[in-house]
């Protein structure tokens, strides 16, 4: 069954959401750029929520931290998983896996095929194949997906980039990735999520992976 993300969680109440209607992750982004940050001394609060609502793990997304500045959020946070979203190297994500003792995703900017070459070199449980504006809303060729799990067919792939209610069934059919992120794709606003949106997503999801 393919596993499923909401990503950019602000709110306990949208994690809490989340992780009850299904969600297999809920991510927290940690980027201070991002239009969906959330403060570390907030997130133990919203990880208290998704884990007290369901099942789901908490992913904290990083762009080019080293492994100090995430470990001093760890300090603060439980996270399951760590999310690198920048141009972090090979050497650093295990640095990143050493230092936090967690698995490590690797997010890979996806716009040609030149952009799957040596994908076998990540040190990273998974790759999020993504748009090269992540967090835009904005999908990306899905054939290019398809080739990367033709290229690497022991490798776990996440699709994300412009996913939604209405697309996710066809981009699981299409591509048959390992998992689905989304963030835009279920928000009344940045780091807003909307229940019905959730529940659409949620639904879409495991529909198309029956």
């Amino acid at each position: 069954m393919t596993k499923l993300k909401i990503c950019g969680v602000t709110l306990a109440d949208d994690a809490a959401r989340a992780s009850a209607a299904g969600a297999d992750y809920v991510g927290l982004n940690f980027w201070p750029k991002s239009k969906r940050h959330l403060a570390p001394e907030r997130a133990a609060l919203i990880a208290s929520a998704a884990r007290g609502a369901g099942n789901a793990e908490v992913v904290g997304v990083f762009v080019d931290a080293d492994p100090d500045e995430i470990t001093a959020v760890m300090a603060l946070v439980d996270l399951d998983v760590i999310q690198l979203h920048g141009r972090e190297s090979p050497e650093e994500v295990v640095a990143v896996a050493v230092a936090t003792k967690r698995p490590v995703w690797k997010a890979i900017a996806v716009a040609a095929s030149s952009d799957l070459d040596r994908l076998e070199s990540w040190p990273a449980e998974a790759l999020i194949l993504d748009a090269r504006s992540p967090g835009s809303g904005r999908t990306f060729d899905w054939e290019l997906a398809k080739e990367a799990r033709r290229r690497y067919p022991a490798r776990l792939f996440a699709l994300a980039g412009g996913l939604h209610a209405e697309n996710v069934g066809a981009a699981i059919a299409a591509v048959q990735p390992w998992a689905v992120d989304v963030a835009s794709g279920v928000e009344a606003a940045p780091g807003v999520k909307d229940a019905a949106k959730i529940a659409a997503f949620v639904a879409a999801v495991r529909g198309a992976a029956s």
